[in-house]
């Protein structure tokens, strides 16, 4: 019985006959549905219009997604069930590493083909997963047009690596940022250092009010709402410029790292 949802999502979409889908030139593509915020924000760029049926429902809130909220909905959302999936009749479903194995067995058995995607720990590894979903999407020229401004905004922000600044990123939940995460590297090329590193601090440690206290950094980037993050203790700080990162900018690669380096050149300005 409880296969019988399943079966009759696969007896709908039997009976529907999709129209083709064509791009602004005339060039068709495998239709995609995203079931991740971070592939959702770089499909949407890299697709032509028609292609990517639907985007994760994370992207539709703001507290979750890493795109512009007018942006993310023109397109339809899913909750990532294979019911939904089925009804969309995707050739292809692009998911995040995660995926339950469950739901990869299921659209597995139907034939349809899923692609998985981690997050990306560099610019680097970010770039090579825009070309990827480009070329999963037979759009290899719009994947090079995204990385292009990529790195025009990457150079545009680039830091001094020889006069870096201590700074400390205060992430949700108090933590802050190790090694190995993307959000580290953009904050060197721009010309950061990381003083919570320095501290002796890794990926996601928490760090307490009393600790920055103790040893401030020359800039303080809030992206939290913690209590502690609006202590006024903060105020008596001389010395230590603070500004605020929107959490959007944390986590995803792709479009995100051009917000995110032209916020950080920003702040660093400010600074120098």
């Amino acid at each position: 019985m409880r296969l019988a949802p399943l079966f009759l999502g696969m007896m709908l979409a039997a009976c529907a006959q999709p129209a083709p889908v064509i791009g602004d030139a005339g060039n068709a593509g495998p239709t995609i549905v995203s079931l991740n915020p971070c592939t959702d924000a770089i499909l949407a760029e890299v697709t032509e219009p028609g292609q990517l049926l639907a985007i994760s429902h994370y992207s539709h809130d703001p507290a979750a997604s890493s795109m512009d909220m007018k942006r993310a909905r023109q397109f339809a959302v899913t909750g990532g069930t294979v019911e939904e999936i089925i009804a969309l009749q995707p050739d292809i479903v692009v998911a995040g590493s995660f995926l339950a194995l469950s739901t990869r067995t299921a659209l597995d058995d139907l034939g349809i083909r899923v692609e998985t995607f981690g997050m990306a720990a560099d610019v680097e590894q970010s770039v090579g997963q825009i070309r990827s979903l480009a070329g999963i999407a037979g759009q290899a020229a719009r994947g090079d047009q995204l990385v292009a401004r990529i790195e025009a905004a990457l150079a545009d922000a680039q830091g001094d690596a020889d006069g870096q600044i201590p700074a400390v990123l205060w992430q949700p939940s108090g933590i802050v940022p190790g090694e190995g995460t993307l959000i580290a590297d953009l904050m060197r090329r721009a010309g950061f250092s990381s003083h919570s590193q320095a501290l002796g601090m890794g990926q996601a440690d928490y760090l307490s009010l009393e600790q920055l206290l103790v040893s401030p950094p020359r800039v303080l980037l809030i992206a939290g709402q913690e209590r502690s993050q609006a202590h006024p203790a903060l105020d008596r700080l001389s010395g230590v410029h603070r500004a605020s990162l929107d959490a959007s900018m944390l986590y995803c690669g792709g479009p995100t790292i051009i917000a995110a380096s032209r916020r950080l050149k920003a702040i660093r300005d400010e600074v120098s």
